[in-house]
C-alpha cells in the first residue's frame, strides 16, 4: 500500500513540474504563444560572434526585450497576410541567399585558417623589401623655380629652414612642422625627389630646386638610419587578417573559375 502511495505522489509531483520545466525554456508568452529562450540565444551569439561586443547583463535584458517586441509585430505582420506577398517572399529569398553564403565563407575561414608559420613567412617577406635606409628629410615646396632660388639663398644667409617651410610651402601637411616629412624609405617618394635626397649627407641641403610633378623642392636631410620594423607580434594579427582576407579572395575566385556558366562578367 505504501508503495502505490509513493508512485502516486511521484507521478503527481512530475505532473506540477511539467509546466515550470517548459516555461523555464520560454522567455514569455504573447497572445498565447510562446517565444523560447532559444532565441534570444541565437540572437546573443550573433551579436557577440566577431568580439566587438562583450555579454553583459543589460545587453541580454535587451535582446529579451527585442525578441519578444518581435513576437509581436511578428504576429501582427502575419495576421495581415504579409507573409503571403511576393515581395515579402522576394525579399526572404535575398535573405537566405546571403545567409548561406556568409556561412560558407565563414566555415572556409574557420577551416582554412591563417597559420603562424604563414604568418610569419609573410612577415620575413615583407621585412626583407622593407630593409635598407631610411631617410628623415625636411622640404619646402613652391611653384615657380624663381621662387624655389630664392629660399635656397634665403637659407644660406642665415634664415630658418623651418620658419620658412611654415611661411612658404604649398605642401601644408608637412609645412606646419617646419617642413618635416619624418622617417622615410627613399622609395616611397616620386623618383625626382628620391634621387636628389638618397645624394645629400647629413644636414646637407639641395644647392639648386628640384623639380617633380607637384612643382619645386628645396630638401634638407636631417638624418638617416638602418631601416625600423616592428616586431612580429606587434604586427601578426593586421598580417593574420590581411592573408585570411587574400585566401578568401582566392577561394572566391576559384570558385566562380570552377562554374559552369553562360554569364560573362564585367570584371
Amino acid at each position: 500500500m505504501k508503495k502505490i502511495v509513493l508512485t502516486a505522489l511521484l507521478a503527481a509531483a512530475s505532473a506540477a513540474l511539467l509546466p515550470i520545466s517548459a516555461s523555464a525554456q520560454n522567455i514569455a508568452t504573447v497572445n498565447g504563444k510562446a517565444v523560447p529562450k532559444s532565441r534570444a540565444d541565437t540572437l546573443i551569439q550573433q551579436v557577440t560572434r566577431n568580439g566587438q561586443q562583450q555579454r553583459t547583463p543589460e545587453m541580454e535584458a535587451q535582446v529579451r526585450d527585442e525578441v519578444v517586441l518581435r513576437e509581436i509585430f511578428m504576429q501582427e505582420a502575419e495576421k495581415r497576410g504579409i507573409p503571403a506577398s511576393a515581395d515579402y517572399k522576394a525579399q526572404m529569398e535575398l535573405a537566405r541567399q546571403s545567409l548561406l553564403i556568409r556561412e560558407l565563407f565563414e566555415d572556409f575561414g574557420k577551416k582554412n585558417p591563417v597559420t603562424d608559420a604563414e604568418a610569419k613567412a609573410e612577415y620575413d617577406k615583407v621585412k626583407a623589401q622593407a630593409s635598407g635606409s631610411e631617410y628623415r628629410a625636411r622640404h619646402i615646396l613652391v611653384e615657380k623655380e624663381e621662387d624655389a632660388k630664392t629660399l635656397i639663398a634665403q637659407i644660406k644667409a642665415g634664415a630658418k629652414f623651418e620658419d620658412l617651410a611654415k611661411k612658404s610651402s604649398k605642401d601644408t601637411g608637412s609645412a606646419e612642422n617646419g617642413g618635416d616629412l619624418d622617417w622615410a624609405n627613399a622609395n616611397s617618394y616620386v623618383p625626382e625627389f628620391s634621387q636628389a635626397l638618397t645624394q645629400l649627407t647629413k644636414g646637407q641641403m639641395t644647392e639648386t630646386p628640384v623639380k617633380t610633378q607637384f612643382g619645386f623642392h628645396v630638401i634638407r636631410l636631417e638624418d638617416t638610419r638602418e631601416a625600423q620594423f616592428p616586431g612580429f607580434e606587434e604586427v601578426k594579427p593586421q598580417i593574420q587578417q590581411r592573408m585570411a582576407q587574400q585566401k578568401l579572395a582566392k577561394f572566391r575566385d576559384e570558385l566562380k573559375d570552377k562554374a559552369k556558366t553562360d554569364y560573362k562578367f564585367s570584371r
